[in-house]
């Protein structure tokens, strides 16, 4: 499996993060990496507490990191959720409309780790 054909798996968009990263050796390395940081993760840990400032710190972090790798529906939704908790900012989402954007979220990164596991083994 070529890692385009990857980003086609995982409904990530190739040509943004080639656009960031500017090589394709680098992108290699840090989709791999993605399972491993933990970032997305941490989110989602977050997304039990509820506590507002590990939620914006956690979303705010897997925001940058999948909008650089070009996961743009995982970037988007995180996005969502660190303005949703950002300071200064009134909340407009009820817990209900948070959990479920972290649980469209966790569908995401699933079907991410899981095509990048298949990546790795071929």
């Amino acid at each position: 499996m070529t890692l385009q054909e990857l980003y086609q798996l995982i409904d990530g968009d190739y040509e943004r993060a080639i656009h960031v990263l500017m090589v394709e050796k680098l992108i290699d390395k840090h989709i791999r990496k993605l399972v491993k940081n933990g970032v997305v993760a941490s989110l989602l840990e977050a997304g039990k507490t509820m506590d507002p400032t590990q939620l914006f710190e956690t979303a705010h972090a897997a925001k940058g990191v999948c909008a650089n790798l070009g996961l743009v529906k995982i970037a988007d939704a995180a996005s969502e959720i660190a303005e949703e908790y950002r300071p200064g900012n009134a909340r407009s989402m009820s817990d209900e409309m948070v959990r479920e954007k972290l649980a469209e979220i966790e569908k995401l990164y699933q079907k991410a780790v899981d095509g990048i596991r298949q990546y790795e083994g071929a």
